[in-house]
């Protein structure tokens, strides 16, 4: 499993923090706020979802 960098947050939400979780031969990313990404075969696509979803989120704050 791998982690992301937390996202700090001005607005007194909890920070987004989005993992990859394993299951068979997919892994999919999902954050803390319960978004979770499509099902990949390549770990490294689903740390990027993982990574674009912190990084998106931390500009909305």
């Amino acid at each position: 499993m791998s982690r992301s960098p937390r996202a700090s947050s001005r607005s007194g939400t909890p920070p987004h923090e989005a993992t990859t979780v394993e299951r068979g031969s997919f892994c999919t990313a999902r954050c803390t706020c319960g978004w979770s990404g499509h099902a990949r075969r390549s770990r490294d696509l689903a740390r990027t979802d993982a990574a674009i979803h912190v990084a998106t989120q931390t500009a909305k704050s």
